[in-house]
């Protein structure tokens, strides 16, 4: 027998590429569950299969930087602050974090496809009573609009967000006067596609370990420890404030406002089906 449960959970992570670098990527979760009926005709409780999963995905791959340890010009270290991630391919790019931060995994380059086996396994190893084996599809929001990925850190957090390279893939909606406009949407999420968004607070003063005047060296301490992070500048989207949805929302409100010269309402996601609208005049 069966069990199914499709959009169970939904996943939040930052991977690296080493053709894009740095990214951003959501994930619906969907799983299957094979075993034997109990005597009371159930496989497993549909109000324990969605629990049961999430937090066991939660504490370990959902809000982490997903590094594909075997990619080429790429190397890790331990280090004070936990683990060091250096690379050199597409760009130059250092980040330090505690370990909990990270999801390290021996291959060349990130799949789905793999990451989906992977965990899918790992479940299995130790599954509920009566089931036998669990299966895990994860997939991308099907998007037909403009869309675009990012990674941030938000250093006041209480939770996982407050790691410094956490991502999403992410829907944008833009009205000005009222009428959508998708040829802006199109623009701003060409211009924020796997960009990194940090608050200019966080940025580190020359002096501090601050980098060459073509790099950003980025660093705050949380309750889970230190992080630092290195990349070039034109990989970075500055604002004046922490990079929460809300404030993502505003920022773009205004920069579009100001740029068209009429009101403006943005709809910006945060991933799969969350997110914040902000309105704006010139």
């Amino acid at each position: 027998m069966t069990l199914f449960v499709n959009a169970l959970t939904q996943l939040d992570v930052s991977l690296w590429c080493p053709q894009r670098g740095l990214t951003g990527a959501s994930w619906q979760v969907d799983c299957a569950l094979d075993g034997e009926l109990g005597e009371d005709g159930m496989l497993f409780d549909f109000g324990e299969v969605k629990p049961w999963i999430k937090s066991r995905l939660d504490a370990s791959l959902d809000h982490t930087l997903v590094i594909p340890t075997q990619a080429p010009e790429l190397t890790v270290q331990e280090c004070s602050e936990g683990l060091s991630v250096h690379a050199s391919l597409p760009y130059d790019f250092e980040i330090r974090a505690p370990r909990q931060a990270f999801t390290m995994l021996p291959w060349s380059e990130i799949s789905t496809e793999r990451l989906a086996r992977y965990y899918s396994e790992t479940l299995t190893r130790r599954p509920p009573t009566r089931v036998e084996s669990i299966r895990l599809n994860l997939r991308e929001e099907q998007i037909e609009s403009a869309a675009y990925t990012y990674s941030h850190g938000l250093k006041r957090h209480i939770g996982n967000c407050q790691r410094i390279a956490h991502g999403h893939r992410s829907r944008l909606h833009i009205w000005c006067d009222g009428a959508r406009a998708p040829e802006l949407e199109a623009q701003w999420a060409q211009r924020l596609d796997d960009r990194y968004l940090v608050t200019g607070e966080d940025i580190l003063e020359a002096g501090n370990n601050a980098s060459r005047d073509d790099t950003l060296t980025i660093g705050y301490r949380t309750a889970q420890g230190r992080f630092l992070m290195r990349l070039p500048r034109e990989r970075c989207e500055i604002l004046p404030t922490p990079t929460t949805i809300e404030n993502i929302a505003s920022w773009l409100a205004e920069q579009v406002a100001r740029d068209c010269g009429q009101r403006v309402r943005v709809q910006a996601f945060e991933g799969i089906g969350k997110g914040a609208i902000a309105e704006a005049s010139p």
